[in-house]
């Protein structure tokens, strides 16, 4: 996969892009990332990207000739990407998401600053996207993450010996508890089901758990989450054992 990221501080990428994950993706040929200074499609001496906003109010915007004109650029070297302009007005990112992107050939991620970007600049993005309902500093954080959650997924890139088809959110629920050695932790014991062998039985409990903790903890992604008739009935056993005064969270899985 291709990924392009322009930006004001291509300096902020190296560190994170050099380890782990993303840096044995790179050296496997799986991943590829080109970094682009914005301030090399400006015009003027003092190399300005952003201006004060028409109509007055706090900050500065960032002017749509660089973006434009760098947006443009890049897309001609190499082939088709898909531009997605991080900002917190886009849809909010969730793993569909992240899955749907993983399969694209090349992305081209465009990093806002300041108050956002002219309002001109999204007529030439493909999508607009956003990590969460909270305000960062710049588009460079959002830009990370999207390029972890994504080339995560790249088929090759995490090896044989681990799956994100089990992790949260990739089949409507959070992920089941984990446990590793020792079996006894301060007193806490390790399930017995997970010593057993048992695969069936392991893969019934952890199941079981996935979908209690998700009731527990995230409520709101059982609506849009694949379950069977029995699974949406126990949620509703649940419910109706918790009653109405108690809080989520207070008992254990039944």
């Amino acid at each position: 996969m291709l990924i392009d990221v322009i930006t004001i501080f291509p300096e902020f990428f190296q560190g994170p892009l050099d380890v782990g994950m993303m840096q044995r993706a790179r050296e496997k040929g799986l991943l590829q990332v080109r970094l682009w200074q914005l301030r090399d499609f400006t015009r003027d001496r003092h190399r300005t990207v952003d201006d004060t906003p028409y109509g007055g109010g706090a900050g500065m915007v960032m002017k749509p000739e660089p973006l434009v004109e760098a947006l443009e650029a890049v897309r001609a070297q190499g082939p088709p990407g898909r531009a997605i302009l991080l900002t917190p007005q886009g849809r909010v990112m969730d793993q569909a998401w992240a899955q749907e992107r993983a399969k694209e050939e090349r992305l081209i991620l465009l990093c806002g600053r300041y108050e956002g970007v002219d309002e001109r600049v999204r007529a030439f993005v493909d999508e607009e996207l956003s990590v969460g309902d909270y305000v960062l500093t710049g588009g460079e954080y959002a830009a990370l993450i999207v390029i972890d959650a994504v080339t995560r997924l790249v088929p090759g890139v995490l090896g044989s010996s681990a799956s994100p088809v089990e992790e949260s959110f990739s089949d409507g629920l959070l992920e089941y508890p984990q446990y590793t050695r020792p079996p006894v932790f301060r007193g806490m014991e390790v399930p017995q089901v997970l010593t057993t062998g048992n695969h069936q039985e392991i893969a019934r409990w952890r199941r079981r758990q996935a979908l209690y903790r998700t009731w527990q903890r995230r409520p709101d992604l059982l609506a849009q989450a694949s379950l069977t008739p029995e699974e949406r009935a126990l949620v509703e056993r649940w419910r109706e054992a918790q009653g109405p005064s108690q809080e989520k969270g207070n008992g254990s899985e039944g």
